[in-house]
């Protein structure tokens, strides 16, 4: 049996077809009902007319309510003043189940109503276009890597140990021993690497960061490439070519999504390679210019990230940071121990990081000194250790999270809205 979708009406013009889906809106008159039936693929004006269609249909207007399923059969027409540019003209309605009374109504709710009601909300104009340009991202993430020979490799979600610093971790009871819920897929990319030579890691991730800002949720989704004799310039290049391309697929396929957003598309279409890149000392100096009283060997706050993006209309990179406020993996700099070989991408418009990277470190006396400096224990990383120990090799990478690029690319306020089913400190259902 042939299946017909709303996003394909322009293929049916002038057939007579059966759509199923819900009933979004509707307006009823005396001889003549309008209804927004919303199939998942778009939205579509049905006209159901006491000429045209089976009396039976005809009668539903007084019983259908918002969200109730149903079957419509009808002649496709163009029509430019409907949504989409195409209606139908019904000749039968069917009801498959009739919905209660559709909590979610026009009136404005408040942002906890709505996040209670996530699983209903996802079915919005708003919520749709930015579950569809994430969906997007995602696909642009794998063709990305795909399409350039990285192998995908899958990261435990259970850890023994940590990797982005012991005070964001979720720990739990793993058969008698204490696991965490993984920060990031990082050191098993590097295992990847070391096998395949270009590897990436794809899945969610866990902070348990008592932050509720509007950048920060404490399960999200970041890819993580790994690639073997890679230098710091290198890691670089990859990770601006590999947002170009997201950004570039967005442009290509969610337009329309854009613009139900509202978002400003001119300053996406604006960004071109290559991006701009300054030194953490450039940024400081940026920072210090704008009347930010900022110390050399700071970490940047959400504020600094902004000043600095600002400048740029490009995403900016900001490299070789003070090595003390970064991660034991991150190699040093040859010309000055002081700094790391580390990078991080900040969105423009104020949307901050959206990638951390650097080139790894590959002297394994030099990890050793570091962990053994974070009191952390040489036994939880001897299988990492072991990198080194048979054939060590220069290699560089970078995490993405996607719900920073989807906040970024939606223009959106607060990364609430940029996942499905988010998770922050105060939330943990539906």
């Amino acid at each position: 049996m042939k299946e017909y979708f709303i996003q394909n009406a322009k293929d049916y013009v002038g057939e007579t077809v059966t759509l199923k889906g819900w009933a979004y809106s509707f307006r009823k008159g005396g001889k003549i009902w309008f209804l927004q039936l919303r199939d998942g693929t778009g939205i579509m004006q049905v006209v159901i007319t006491k000429f045209d269609a089976d009396e039976q249909s005809f009668d539903l207007k007084n019983m259908i309510t918002q969200e109730s399923s149903v079957m419509v059969t009808g002649e496709i027409k163009a029509e430019p003043r409907s949504p989409g540019g195409y209606e139908m003209l019904a000749s039968k309605v069917e009801l498959v189940a009739l919905a209660e009374e559709y909590p979610i109504s026009k009136k404005d709710h408040g942002t906890n109503f709505l996040m209670d009601n996530r699983h209903l909300w996802l079915r919005s104009k708003r919520q749709h276009a930015i579950i569809r340009i994430r969906h997007t991202i995602v696909k642009a993430i794998r063709d990305f890597f795909d399409d350039r020979d990285f192998t995908l490799m899958d990261a435990p979600i259970f850890q023994q140990a940590a990797t982005e610093g012991t005070a964001t971790l979720f720990a739990t009871d793993y058969f008698g021993e204490k696991a965490y819920l993984t920060q990031s897929g990082q050191l098993y990319g590097e295992a990847g690497a070391a096998a395949f030579g270009k590897a990436y890691v794809f899945g969610p991730t866990f902070r348990a960061e008592k932050s509720n800002t509007r950048r920060h949720l404490t399960e999200f989704w970041m890819v993580e490439p790994e690639m073997a004799f890679y230098d710091l310039d290198m890691d670089m290049d990859l990770a601006e070519e590999f947002v170009f391309y997201i950004v570039s697929e967005v442009l290509k396929h969610r337009r329309k999504e854009l613009e139900t957003l509202e978002r400003d598309i001119s300053k996406l279409e604006a960004i071109q390679l290559p991006f701009p890149r300054i030194s953490y000392t450039d940024a400081v100096k940026i920072l210090n210019e704008n009347g930010v009283e900022f110390e050399w060997g700071d970490d940047f706050g959400g504020g600094d990230e902004t000043i600095i993006s600002n400048q740029f209309e490009a995403p900016v990179m900001v490299h070789r940071y003070p090595s003390a406020i970064k991660a034991f993996y991150m190699k040093r700099d040859p010309e000055n121990d002081q700094q790391a070989m580390a990078l991080d991408m900040l969105a423009p418009e104020g949307y901050g990081e959206i990638i951390g990277g650097s080139q790894r470190e590959d002297d394994i006396e030099a990890l050793l000194e570091r962990i053994k400096a974070d009191g952390a224990s040489e036994e939880d990383y001897s299988w990492y250790l072991d990198l080194r120990r048979y054939g060590s090799f220069p290699h560089s990478g970078f995490g993405l999270g996607v719900e920073r690029v989807v906040s970024w690319l939606c223009g959106l306020k607060h990364i609430r809205e940029t996942i499905p089913f988010p998770r922050t400190i105060s939330r943990l259902n539906p």
